[in-house]
């Protein structure tokens, strides 16, 4: 190894496997997959580039590899195509002598970036003075493993987009209000869709550390954190309108990320999972507008040349954190795992992730 590799490994991924060309990285990749066996888990989430889900053992959205994390118990490395938030997750539910593997530790999430603990906790010291013991924590997945522990603490659980309506209504039936993180949208679309008004929803501003909310505090019923997905919040009104002047009988169909006003103007919303299987069971010369993410709506697009499949936003990138897991990565990650190195392991501290299952099994056990 050249001394200009070993400078760039400590920085991520050795020079010499960006020169490699496609042919050869797939070769590798397969021998290894082939070499290794049950010993070698990659699951990789929808939104992977087309590059990195071919080699895919199980694709899915957040709450579908949290389950398939938790029921694999024969391989020892498992090398995970998604973004930091992710990996946690498996770590934490998968068991002690598993190892957990992200390919480029820069793929994170802007959105679970927007709370950290430190904010949270100050946060909810300041929410209980206001409302007593009335709160009821939960978390997207898309947070740290640090959010994770500090819901799981409280009494809390974890969600995804595929089960938030459930979630919500169990957290209501266990105290007054919930505190949700750190997504307003996904938040603010489920308790409305649960019926809780918007004049019920408050804003929890983490950077100003105020409570964003007009009216009497005993009326609210939701708390919002002020944090979004970058990808999902640039889907507009005025796509929907778009779509629906150039498009006859075009179905709009959206994910709950996307903002209360979008969600209200489409036809369908739902998960990652709900608008995979919705376009599969759709009539074909169907037209659809899909609001999420471009990587996985380009593969929609190819998967069905029968209907009609349009980005809702055709100015829309891929989620560009996610994107960073790619071929070269991929096989620096499987090569390390190979010969026995540990390079980029994911690994939770063990009183975090104590609490952080909590919060998990809570969620799983109503899935």
């Amino acid at each position: 190894m050249s001394i200009l590799d070993a400078l760039t490994m400590t920085n991520g991924l050795p020079s010499h496997y960006k020169e490699l060309k496609e042919e050869e990285m797939v070769k590798r990749i397969q021998a290894i997959k082939k070499e290794m066996g049950d010993r070698l888990y990659l699951p990789a989430h929808h939104y992977q580039k087309d590059e990195v889900v071919q080699f895919a053992d199980d694709t899915g959205d957040s709450l579908q590899l949290a389950q398939l994390a938790a029921l694999n118990k024969e391989a020892e490395a498992i090398v995970f195509c998604g973004v930091h938030f992710m990996a946690e997750t498996a770590d934490i539910l998968t068991e002690d002598n598993q190892i957990v593997i992200l390919p480029d530790m820069r793929a994170g999430c802007s959105m679970a970036d927007m709370a950290t603990i430190y904010q949270t906790e100050r946060a909810w010291d300041q929410l209980i003075a206001l409302f007593g013991d009335t709160i009821l924590p939960l978390t997207y997945v898309n947070s740290t493993a640090a959010i994770k522990a500090f819901v799981g603490k409280y009494g809390g659980a974890t969600v995804t987009s595929s089960n938030a309506t459930a979630m919500v209504e169990w957290a209501f039936t266990n105290k007054e209000r919930i505190l949700f993180l750190p997504d307003q949208h996904l938040g603010r679309n489920t308790a409305y869709k649960l019926g809780v008004p918007l004049e019920a929803m408050a804003i929890w501003d983490p950077i100003t550390d105020t409570l964003e909310y007009d009216g009497k505090y005993e009326d609210v019923k939701v708390i919002l954190w002020k944090g979004h997905c970058s990808v999902h919040e640039k889907f507009t009104l005025q796509n929907i309108a778009d779509v629906r002047d150039k498009y006859s009988e075009m179905n709009v169909i959206v994910h709950p990320e996307c903002s209360f006003e979008v969600v209200e103007a489409s036809d369908y919303s739902g998960s990652t999972k709900m608008i995979i299987e919705t376009i599969e069971q759709a009539k074909s010369g169907s037209k659809w507008a899909i609001g999420t993410e471009m990587n996985l709506v380009n593969r929609i697009i190819q998967q069905h040349p029968d209907k009609t499949i349009v980005s809702l936003n055709p100015n829309m990138c891929p989620c560009l954190t996610m994107n960073r897991i790619d071929l070269p990565h991929l096989l620096w990650a499987l090569e390390e795992v190979y010969e026995g190195r540990q390079t980029n392991r994911i690994k939770v501290d063990s009183k975090i992730s104590q609490y952080a299952t909590r919060a998990l099994e809570r969620m799983l056990q109503r899935v």
